[in-house]
């Protein structure tokens, strides 16, 4: 996703998507996630981009939970999109072959690491990593 932030300001997108987010809360209206509340503020007001822009499906196939490779050609945006997230399957040691690319940047993991090491056994609760901040 490309936005421009200063249309993004002015529209006041951030509080008419958290409007969508808040009915859910209140009354399942769809399903998915993240992606319907985007679509019913944008509305088709959306241009598509060239898909190496976006690699998505890296979180493998939601009936099989099977990996998926990376397309032919350039790719700027790794996306693990579905229900294998890089973190859990790392967790659980039993990772994808892309996973790995996604493993430098869990800051969960991190300052749960620096942590330890600083308190001995001490049990880290902090952000969820599927957290989104808009």
């Amino acid at each position: 996703m490309v936005m421009d932030m200063e249309k993004w300001r002015k529209g006041n997108y951030r509080k008419r998507i958290e409007n969508w987010m808040e009915l859910q809360r209140k009354k399942r209206i769809y399903e998915l996630g993240s992606l319907p509340p985007f679509l019913l503020v944008f509305g088709g007001n959306i241009e598509p981009i060239h898909h190496r822009w976006n690699q998505h499906g890296l979180g493998g196939d939601n009936v099989k939970g099977s990996c998926r490779s990376l397309h032919s050609g350039p790719v700027s945006l790794l996306h693990w999109s579905g229900k294998g997230k890089p973190w859990v399957r790392l967790d659980e040691k039993r990772p994808c072959p892309l996973d790995h690319l996604w493993e430098p940047y869990d800051l969960y993991k991190r300052n749960h690491h620096r942590h330890q090491s600083a308190v001995g056994s001490f049990n880290f609760v902090g952000v969820h990593r599927d957290s989104e901040i808009l």
